[in-house]
């Protein structure tokens, strides 16, 4: 596999979103990085939940340390673009918000979502916009394309309708984001509202609409999918139906699900 530079890796990533859809899984340590970039996937994230939970934490609780450690790591080991689950900057203000930023830019990641979640409650408009401007003139002076992802947490969070998640994609589009993301659009009229409303590529969290292939997401003209924590979850949740086979009726048949040491090994080689 031909290894790619950080700046070849985020230009890979930036011509991604000029035309048709991508599906970017997460990943939530260096093995599940490197299965991922093996299996063919042209691009991926980091998960916040996913890598909290592998390390014994919940979402919400990972330092910066521990995150540009983690993102350092994988990008180090993989080869295809990477774009952090960057939380809300780890900071509350535009300006340390933006620094953490291009500290994360310098573990050779291609891009990151900036959240308007404080990890407690929304930001206010004025400075969640501020935010992004900060974080967007910041990467700007990069020395290589850097996909800033700007999201609204709103509908996720359960604060306000459809109407004030434009409200913030207009203005995080204004203040300079590549890609708009408000996870918790659920169907295709929202998603169709957005699309008609901003002029940057949207990505969409899938969880809301699961059922939906592919090929109907790029038909509405959504250039990203994301799964977010899902594959984590179910990774998890598979060990946990597992052991509870094994603790409560002493069964083993869980295995034959199992992935095989030679496939794995083949994937890793």
């Amino acid at each position: 596999m031909t290894e790619q530079t950080a700046t070849e890796k985020s230009t890979t990533f930036a011509e991604l979103y000029t035309s048709g859809t991508f599906v970017m899984p997460n990943f939530w340590d260096v093995g599940s990085a490197l299965l991922l970039d093996r299996l063919g996937f042209s691009a991926m994230a980091s998960t916040s939940a996913g890598f909290a939970n592998a390390i014994g934490k919940r979402d919400g609780e990972v330092t910066l340390e521990e995150k540009l450690t983690h993102l350092s790591r994988t990008a180090a080991a993989t080869s295809i673009p990477i774009s952090a689950d960057f939380e809300h900057g780890f900071a509350d203000s535009p300006e340390d918000c933006a620094a953490n930023l291009v500290r994360a830019a310098e573990t050779g990641i291609a891009g990151a979502s900036i959240e308007d979640w404080s990890r407690s409650e929304l930001y206010d408009l004025n400075l969640a916009t501020d935010r992004i401007q900060a974080c967007a003139e910041a990467v700007a002076k990069l020395e290589r394309p850097f996909v800033l992802t700007a999201r609204a947490e709103n509908l996720l969070r359960g604060v306000g309708d459809l109407d004030d998640a434009l409200a913030r994609l207009t203005a995080y589009e204004a203040a300079g984001a590549d890609v708009l993301y408000a996870p918790g659009l659920a169907s295709d009229e929202q998603i169709t509202t957005v699309i008609q409303t901003v002029n940057k590529p949207i990505n969409v969290l899938f969880a809301f609409m699961p059922q939906k292939p592919l090929s109907e997401y790029q038909a509405l003209g959504v250039r990203r999918i994301s799964l977010g924590s899902a594959l984590a979850h179910y990774y998890v949740g598979a060990m946990i139906r597992s052991a509870k086979q094994m603790l409560e009726d002493g069964e083993f048949s869980w295995v034959a699900e199992a992935a095989s040491g030679k496939e794995i090994n083949q994937l890793l080689k």
